[in-house]
């Protein structure tokens, strides 16, 4: 039997571990206990046995000294039995470490792992109050806390809390140990600390901040109570409003609702600049294109006008044998009010040129009709459509179509494929193969010039640059045939 204080302090198990190692002592034979356990009624203290040659010099790989400082301060007693039989195990396995499947290394890393969580929970969740100095007395501003970790890691933390309060006296109490700074030493004990009565006039301000952030609409109680258990709550002064605030979060999330910010959303000021203009012009020619995309303008069948600038409707000759669909408008489209003018629609057209396709000559449009995205910082990152996005706006791809009645229609990529025909195959089963429509008319399917953007490899981006202008050249042999 060994007796080791078993209160995070690596060392006293290392020595004694290296002890029984270099006499060959097999890991069943030791039986490990804390100072306080009950010895039992066979228990009698292992001695040290002589040093056997062949481990006279065993050798540690580092990754099990970083390991075992962790294990070291879990709280389960079968940690230094743990440790010491992969210790042992190590001097014939050199790679044991390695082995991810292995019961002793999947319980030791998930001991570590369980440490690395309650530090985390520590650095967190101490909340230091302050205590006052006597009266008339000038000196350096003083601090203590309680916190109640699952493992020993009090010595383990301590010197993170020294280097972030360095300019203050403080103490850290809890019942597995302390630690303390007073600005030239940092200390730390084994002793159990008894909880202080900490009060102070920051709680207040603590609970008039975290009542003030408490967002109800984004109340996730499930992830509150995994990233802060229960247990810490009754030692943080704001966890006595937590259950009045999840209680009333529905209510509270209505009267925000009532509240809601009247001002317009971003980029509405351009529609309204546009609505003002048109206001007192004359009347559209009913069933022309100009009618068809000022009715677009006003579009709301699906919630993407909210945030988009404006619709972007297609624009070509009204009698095109060809009518080019994409997927929706980007960023640029978006405020241009223009089809296929950013990136894709610059690589678009100069596969154009290669092949001598004239784009004035095409009908070119998109199967949604309005800007889809998320905001990051002052960007305007693309979004796919979704399903109903995309349905909603077949109406308008319809009365496109049933106007410029092409004789063959080109979908580039799986949106404008699906809008089209409402089937969702694989794009490389139905690409570049000419199919007959409902209305008699062709359908040529290929990608979007915005999946050619994407591809980082410079090898695959070229073939696929070639592919995608082999199937323009076969647009325009199709385009030829019904001239």
């Amino acid at each position: 039997m060994c007796t080791l204080e078993g209160r995070g302090n690596v060392e006293e198990w290392r020595e004694a571990a290296r002890a029984f190692l270099l006499g060959g002592v097999l890991p069943d034979l030791i039986c490990w206990r804390t100072n306080g356990e009950t010895m039992g009624l066979f228990g009698v203290e292992t001695p040290f046995p002589p040093p056997l040659p062949e481990f006279s010099s065993p050798k540690v790989p580092p990754d099990f000294i970083k390991l075992a400082g962790a294990v070291i301060c879990h709280s389960d007693p079968g940690r230094f039995s743990l440790l010491y039989r992969l210790l042992f195990r190590l001097m014939h396995e050199r790679r044991l470490l390695d082995m991810m499947s292995d019961a002793d290394v999947v319980a030791a890393r998930q001991m570590a792992k369980s440490v690395g969580r309650d530090y985390h929970k520590m650095t967190a969740f101490v909340r230091f109050k302050e205590l006052p100095l006597p009266a008339e007395t000038a000196g350096r501003r003083k601090f203590i806390a309680w916190f109640e970790p699952d493992h020993f890691i009090v010595e383990r933390a301590a010197p993170f809390f020294q280097r972030r309060f360095n300019d203050m006296d403080w103490l850290i109490a809890t019942p597995k140990g302390a630690a303390s700074w007073d600005g030239v030493e940092l200390k730390s004990t084994s002793e159990p600390a008894e909880k202080p009565d900490l009060k102070d006039e920051t709680d207040d301000l603590w609970r008039t901040y975290y009542a003030s952030i408490f967002n109800p609409a984004r109340l996730k109680v499930k992830a509150m109570t995994s990233e802060m258990p229960k247990k810490y709550w009754k030692n943080l002064p704001e966890a006595d409003l937590i259950p009045g605030l999840i209680a009333n979060a529905e209510a509270s999330v209505m009267e925000m609702a009532a509240r809601a910010a009247s001002e317009p959303l971003p980029f509405h000021h351009r529609l309204q600049e546009v609505a003002a203009s048109v206001q007192h012009a004359p009347s559209l020619p009913v069933g022309s294109h100009a009618a068809l995309k000022e009715e677009a303008s006003r579009c709301t069948l699906c919630d993407l006008h909210c945030m988009a600038t404006q619709t972007v409707f297609g624009e070509g000759p009204v009698d095109a044998d060809v009518m080019i669909v994409g997927e929706q408008p980007g960023d640029q489209e978006d405020l241009a009010g223009k089809p296929f003018v950013g990136p894709a629609g610059q690589l678009f057209n100069d596969v154009l040129k290669q092949v001598g396709l004239d784009r004035q000559r095409l009908y070119v449009t998109n199967a949604v009709k309005h800007f889809k995205y998320e905001p990051r910082g002052k960007r305007r990152i693309h979004q796919k459509p979704n399903r109903g996005e995309i349905q909603q706006c077949r109406w308008w791809l319809k009365q496109e179509l049933d106007l410029v009645k092409p004789k063959l229609v080109v979908a580039m990529g799986a949106t404008a494929y699906f809008a089209l025909t409402d089937e969702q195959h694989k794009l490389a089963d139905v690409r570049s193969k000419p199919m007959v429509m409902q209305d008699g008319q062709t359908l040529f399917v290929t990608v979007h010039p915005s999946y050619l953007l994407r591809i980082p490899e410079p090898e695959k981006k070229a073939v696929e640059l070639l592919r995608f202008r082999e199937d323009v050249e076969s647009i325009q042999r199709l385009a030829r045939s019904f001239a």
